[in-house]
């Protein structure tokens, strides 16, 4: 397992970080299985595990701390969790102020079992609070010890560029990393994102690399879809092959299928290895729900894309452009709320 330096911090984590979304009622629900997938991580060299208070309502980190706590390795591993979602009913209880964080960052130390977060997340914008009132609180976090550095997760490059700004003219700790969704499929990132990190300093941890399933294999041209498992139990109608993009989806991975044919690779394999090719990329957070998911990934950390299967991949999605847009990215209020692009309807004519 290679390392590389977290986005200017010093902390050195593995290529692969483990994600842990599917441990838990979501995916997982053996906590005795899912300590093993985590030991067996660790026991090959992934020093970095990613999980989210809202994974299964807390319980992803309940398994989390629990596996660490029995392995014993809480000092050698990179510890990462986020804040945002809903955690219950109450009005306060979700978002980025700093009421919500400074309580949620001590549920998620008790769940996690640790006195301490390596990188603790915002998991998505919140257009209610002023930025510099999320670092400020992220930063009185740095120092009171509960926290040692902290970043994003699914920002577009122009809230980076404004947290960034403002951290400066507020002398305030800055973000030092960004979780956005990166694959074959969605090459988005490509165009702002990534070089908005590149250009911040920022480390780049990219999550979904196998698409929703979609670069698995599992899902091929004109066989049926098994909707019964995995993502597509949880959103079917993503998973309808009569739909244009889902028919775009199929199409590129026959090509991708045959590109790592030819390498003597397995898809997966292949769609592990594009992420981190990418200069802005520091890890590529893998989600196995099985043992055998977690094996198929670690077999294929060897792969290195050379310049010529990279252009192939160019020739089938373009650099820069998605084939969908990925499921659960932020969109900013000004796309979501009419009311924001529309003037009141008296005035909205010209004379």
């Amino acid at each position: 397992m290679r390392y590389r330096v977290l986005g200017g911090t010093g902390i050195e984590v593995s290529a692969y970080c483990l994600g842990t979304m599917m441990f838990g009622a979501v995916g997982n629900p053996d906590h005795d299985d899912c300590a093993r997938i985590i030991h067996t991580a660790l026991d090959q060299g992934v020093n970095f595990i990613d999980t989210a208070d809202m994974y299964s309502a807390g319980e992803s980190e309940e398994i989390v701390g629990k596996a660490l706590q029995s392995h014993g390795s809480r000092d050698d591993v990179v510890l990462a969790t986020k804040v945002h979602f809903p955690m219950g009913e109450g009005r306060n209880r979700r978002g980025n102020s700093r009421r919500w964080i400074v309580r949620e960052v001590e549920e998620s130390l008790r769940r996690l079992r640790t006195d301490w977060i390596d990188l603790y997340q915002v998991h998505r914008p919140d257009h209610t609070t002023d930025i510099e009132e999320t670092l400020s609180t992220l930063g009185d976090l740095v120092r009171a010890g509960k926290i040692r550095a902290f970043g994003c997760s699914t920002f577009p490059a122009e809230l980076l560029v404004e947290a960034h700004h403002v951290a400066e003219r507020r002398n305030l700790p800055r973000l030092r990393t960004e979780q956005p969704p990166y694959s074959l499929l969605a090459r988005g990132i490509e165009r702002d994102v990534l070089p908005t990190v590149q250009r911040l300093g920022m480390g780049a941890l990219t999550w979904s690399p196998l698409a929703s399933g979609f670069l698995t294999g599992r899902h091929r041209r004109n066989r049926p879809i098994d909707l019964t498992t995995g993502r597509a139990a949880l959103t079917p109608a993503r998973f309808d092959p009569a739909l244009p993009v889902t028919a775009a989806k199929l199409d590129a991975v026959e090509e991708f299928t045959a590109l790592a044919d030819d390498l003597g690779r397995t898809l997966p394999e292949l769609a592990l290895a594009f992420p981190l090719a990418h200069p802005a990329v520091t890890s590529v957070i893998i989600g196995p729900r099985t043992a055998e998911q977690l094996a198929a990934a670690l077999k294929g950390a060897d792969l290195v894309l050379d310049d010529d299967a990279l252009d192939r991949i160019d020739a089938i999605v373009a650099p820069g452009t998605n084939l969908y847009h990925p499921d659960g990215v932020w969109q900013p209020p000004a796309l979501t709320d009419a009311a924001l692009r529309r003037r009141p309807l008296t005035d909205r004519a010209a004379g």
